[in-house]
């Protein structure tokens, strides 16, 4: 599966409490936190609690969570007017260019 037929798919469930752009938008926003924080909360159990050890059934979880991640992310970037395939491009060939110009582990959004 590629990530617009993925998007295509997930906005199927889409379901939200308003209709209007902006509300949409913090809606998902919240959202993401939310399960990216339920992934948090997961490695963090699996360090206190197993001493960083992720057994097979604590992996599947975390794929779960990962999956609501990912969600929440290809409606956001659809809400906005990008396909998930472009957001993924934009992104590698923004890694890429900062390889290339050796500022990887440098700081900021515009290095």
């Amino acid at each position: 599966m590629d990530f617009d037929e993925y998007q295509k798919l997930a906005s199927r469930t889409a379901q939200y409490p308003f209709e209007e752009k902006n509300q949409i938008l913090m809606y998902l926003c919240l959202g993401l936190a939310g399960e990216s924080g339920e992934v948090i909360e997961k490695v963090k159990h699996i360090i206190r609690d197993k001493g960083g050890e992720i057994t097979d059934e604590k992996r599947e979880l975390l794929k779960k969570e990962i999956g609501d991640v990912l969600w929440y992310l290809s409606q956001f970037a659809g809400t906005l007017g990008f396909s998930f395939a472009d957001v993924a491009s934009t992104n590698i060939q923004k890694l890429a260019d900062r390889a290339a110009r050796n500022v990887i582990k440098s700081e900021g959004d515009t290095r």
